[in-house]
């Protein structure tokens, strides 16, 4: 299979990158992802993992993929996927409360810089499926990510499209 590629943006901050996707490590992830974009959706700002942002959206996958090329310990670059129930991370701290009844959430997250752990002081470890690596962009995005921790992520949106 040839290498497929996507944007990841900040929409208002006019940012974006270019991440190939993992095909060999996170075939159905990835395959789940691609058949679902274009993605946006509000952008947040972890605050546990430290460098991360991240989207959240409703289940867009036929079944949710299994937990393939997992990672508690994202490096730049990484985007990972994350799936949760309505209730596990049921808090406005991280954006899950706007519709509990959903049965999953999924989280498309982008992280930037390194030191990333994923614990959570709620639930523990969080592994995450790295289906995408930047190749090319990251810096700028990472500066407007930083901006956007400093700034605030109020009004920002986290898209994803295929290139």
């Amino acid at each position: 299979m040839a290498d497929r590629f996507i944007e990841v943006s900040l929409t208002r901050r006019k940012v974006r990158c270019t991440a190939r996707l993992l095909d060999d490590r996170a075939p159905l992830t990835c395959q789940a992802v691609w058949d679902a974009l274009p993605l946006g959706g509000d952008v947040y700002h972890a605050k546990y993992a430290r460098n991360e942002i991240y989207a959240l959206f409703p289940a867009f996958a036929d079944r949710e993929p299994p937990l393939e090329n997992p990672t508690v310990t994202p490096i730049p670059g990484d985007l990972c996927y994350f799936t949760f129930s309505g209730t596990e991370l049921g808090t406005a701290a991280y954006g899950y409360d706007r519709d509990l009844s959903r049965p999953v959430t999924v989280d498309l997250a982008l992280f930037y810089e390194r030191n990333n752990l994923l614990l959570n002081g709620d639930t523990g470890w969080v592994p995450g499926i790295v289906w995408g690596q930047v190749v090319d962009g990251l810096d700028r995005m990472a500066g407007a990510c930083q901006d956007l921790w400093r700034a605030g992520a109020l009004g920002e949106a986290l898209s994803f499209r295929r290139v």
